[in-house]
């Protein structure tokens, strides 16, 4: 299924988004909802564009509000902005003090999300026993998407990560037991494609893909579909 990608949302309909690769839209059998099928996992971010309060709001109130197990909401936040103006981010953190401890914990790979607007650990709060500590992971998976395609929708993009020091994310944050770090989630602009490295662009510009549903879907021959 060839496509634009999309950013924004304009009089119900998904704006365009300029300077991209090319060929992010996701290949579907049938269309689906266009802010899911533009979905995609960008590490170009604009370091000079600011990630509002309104915004991030809206994105953590997407994820409040995805499926949880039990109704036990055991998903957990915290939230680290670079504020307008900073330095442009590099080797070195910048932006308020959750901002300048998440990019801290990045791993090397991942130091791209310090020109990120927002860095947002999520972490899941495992319960009493092995069941809940399951599902409380589920939870957060959720949430991850919800908040993505609400970023999408708001002409944002996301890139979720799981490399970064997880035991420095608990002394950093004094976390209470029980409280798993799992991912972080940088949020902001796309960012121009000219000047990021070259590995950058080129990890961003590889084909997207995913396993056809005949391997996913156990039952698919049996499905009609």
């Amino acid at each position: 299924m060839d496509a634009p990608a999309f950013s924004g949302v304009t009089g119900g309909n998904l704006r365009a988004m300029p300077d991209q690769p090319a060929d992010r839209q996701a290949d579907t059998r049938v269309p689906i909802h266009p802010a899911i099928a533009a979905r995609w996992s960008p590490r170009a971010f604009d370091p000079e564009a600011v990630v509002t309060a309104e915004q991030l709001t809206a994105l953590l109130e997407a994820a409040r509000w995805a499926p949880t197990w039990g109704r036990r909401q055991p998903v957990r936040y915290l939230v680290g902005i670079r504020p307008a103006g900073a330095e442009r981010p590099g080797d070195e953190p910048s932006g308020d003090d959750t901002f300048s401890a998440l990019s801290a914990l990045l791993r090397r790979g991942n130091s791209y999300a310090r020109a990120a607007g927002a860095l947002i650990l999520v972490c899941a709060d495992e319960g009493e026993d092995d069941r809940t500590a399951l599902y409380s992971a589920v939870d957060a998976g959720a949430a991850m998407a919800t908040l993505s395609i609400e970023a999408v929708s708001r002409g944002l993009v996301v890139h979720p990560m799981a490399g970064f020091d997880v035991a420095g994310a608990r002394e950093a944050f004094a976390l209470a037991a029980g409280i798993r770090p799992l991912m972080v989630i940088a949020v902001g602009s796309l960012g121009d494609y000219e000047k990021v490295p070259a590995e950058i662009a080129e990890r961003d510009r590889a084909p997207r893909a995913r396993l056809p549903l005949e391997q996913t879907v156990l039952n698919w021959s049996g499905t009609g579909l």
